[in-house]
């Protein structure tokens, strides 16, 4: 490619909450395409919308992105050449464009106020600003130039609407979807310039995309409907040569596949949306998200990737970096992709399996602190974890796989133990734990070994022992190999939990 058509794309969320996976993957694919041929990955916030802006949004955004490993190459936190990235900083920009295109014909000004519209709606529910009305509405198209001029010139509040054409038929060539077609009749007035003097949405995202030199816009299929407006924007402004490819994903769907999967999924069926937890700042509302949950970030965009996306392989496990190598349009799905939280959950444990125990010490250690505790050491840490670490799917479950391990049982399962409990199985606990108290070398295997010539000795079948040793250790009938855990535990903490049990069951 030469200089002036280098891939540039670009993620553009608003500042209002929470960054569902469904935008997590939108910005994983610009990044993906951007990489795979060298180009350039930009964040810009679209806050045009002030009264929907929430405090913290943007920089819960960047921490997602970074937290995925996909941060931008340009963005309001690394600006490069085509800032400034917050669309609130770029207010100036915008007028001469929709003055423009009203010198042009192909938009007009609008007086209309709050009332008079929603006195139109109360009259005709379906009420659109368009083709069919706009000559009987108050707008320069009604008004003549003098008075139109006046009102203007006085500060009388108006908004700048596109006038779409009645009888047109909008082309859009989609890079997943092939050609898609619009008619215009079916398409209102949108607004381009707000009161205020901000842009809408519809205008700031051609006007960015244009002076940005956005070569691609990857974007989810539920801005098809905007499209004919932008495309008629393009070429209305006197920029069609220099539009950018357009690339509408396909949906995130519910695990029935029966609509856009949504935070209320999530809440319904208990599990995350969000990429990170997100406390609202009104009503402090916590929305979990997969990184607190302990979802490693290579899963999650390993997850994400595959939602919408194949390499036409059976491949299913990639790293960042195979993903940008593989990653190609022509593997796009058209089709919605269902979100399946048990698929989420074996990407994330495949990935554990892969993960160096070391590189996990951080998150253990937090976990831990959670839940009011403090590692012995970071060596017996991490042998906690290898023992457990398959047993493990996502990290907020380890303290409930470990807990034992830093702390004694408060409850055991007596109900377990007590129904075939006899004075010979005291009597043999007894005795084992005083043993137990001098016995060496303290390793799993001498340990077992130790154990099953003692039951044999007493003509007790050792399997009959083996599950109240485990409920005298851990609690539950659940944990890694008893005797491994024994050997953890010590000498000294064994010893203590068998006749804590004991006493118990006296």
């Amino acid at each position: 490619m030469t200089e002036d058509k280098k891939v540039r794309v670009r993620f553009a969320p608003s500042p209002t909450g929470g960054l569902h996976l469904g935008g997590v993957r939108t910005a994983l694919f610009n990044y993906l395409y951007a990489k795979k041929y060298g180009g350039d990955f930009l964040l810009r916030i679209e806050d045009t919308d002030q009264t929907r802006y929430v405090l913290g949004a943007e920089e819960y955004i960047t921490d997602c992105l970074k937290w995925c490993g996909i941060s931008p190459d340009e963005s309001p936190e690394k600006p490069g050449a085509y800032g400034p990235y917050r669309q609130s900083e770029r207010k100036a920009i915008y007028r001469q464009y929709a003055e423009q295109l009203v010198a042009a014909g192909y938009a007009y000004y609008a007086f209309d106020t709050p009332e008079e519209l929603e006195s139109q709606r109360s009259t005709s529910p379906n009420f659109k600003y368009n083709h069919e009305n706009r000559d009987k509405l108050n707008n320069s198209l009604r008004l003549g130039a003098a008075e139109t001029q006046a009102l203007v010139g006085s500060g009388i509040p108006h908004v700048i609407r596109i006038k779409v054409p009645s009888d047109e038929t909008v082309n859009l060539q989609d890079e997943i979807r092939g050609n898609v077609s619009f008619e215009t009749s079916l398409v209102d007035d949108k607004v381009l310039l707000k009161a205020d003097g901000m842009p809408t949405y519809h205008l700031a995202v051609v006007v960015d995309d244009y002076l940005m030199k956005i070569t691609h816009v990857f974007r989810g299929e539920e801005w098809l409907p905007s499209a004919p407006v932008h495309v008629l924007l393009w070429e209305y402004l006197g920029w069609s040569d220099q539009m950018p490819k357009w690339v509408h994903l396909p949906l995130i769907l519910k695990p029935d596949g029966h609509g856009k999967l949504s935070k209320r999924d999530g809440a319904r069926l208990g599990f995350p949306v969000y990429a990170m937890n997100w406390t609202d700042p009104k009503t402090g509302e916590l929305t979990e998200g997969f990184r607190e949950l302990g979802y490693l970030p290579e899963a999650f965009i390993n997850m994400l990737a595959l939602l919408g996306w194949n390499d036409g392989t059976e491949q299913e496990l990639f790293t960042l970096k195979e993903l940008i190598s593989k990653f190609d349009l022509d593997r796009v799905s058209k089709a919605g992709a269902k979100f399946d939280i048990e698929k989420a959950r074996w990407f994330n444990h495949e990935w554990l399996k892969q993960k160096a125990d070391m590189d996990l010490l951080p998150e253990l250690k937090a976990i831990l602190a959670t839940n009011g505790h403090l590692a012995k050491d970071d060596a017996y840490l991490l042998k906690v974890f290898g023992l457990l670490k398959d047993r493990i799917v996502i990290l907020s479950e380890f303290w409930q796989q470990a807990s034992y391990f830093f702390s004694p049982p408060v409850q055991y399962d007596l109900a377990a133990v007590k129904p075939k409990w006899s004075l010979e199985k005291t009597a043999f606990y007894t005795e084992l734990a005083e043993r137990l108290s001098s016995f060496d070398p303290w390793h799993a295997g001498e340990i077992e070994h130790f154990f099953k010539l003692s039951a044999e000795s007493t003509g007790l079948k050792p399997g009959e022992l083996m599950l109240p040793l485990r409920i005298m250790l851990v609690g539950g009938k659940f944990g890694p190999h008893v005797f491994d855990i024994a050997e953890l535990l010590g000498r000294e903490e064994t010893v203590r939990r068998i006749h804590q049990l004991l006493e118990q069951l006296q």
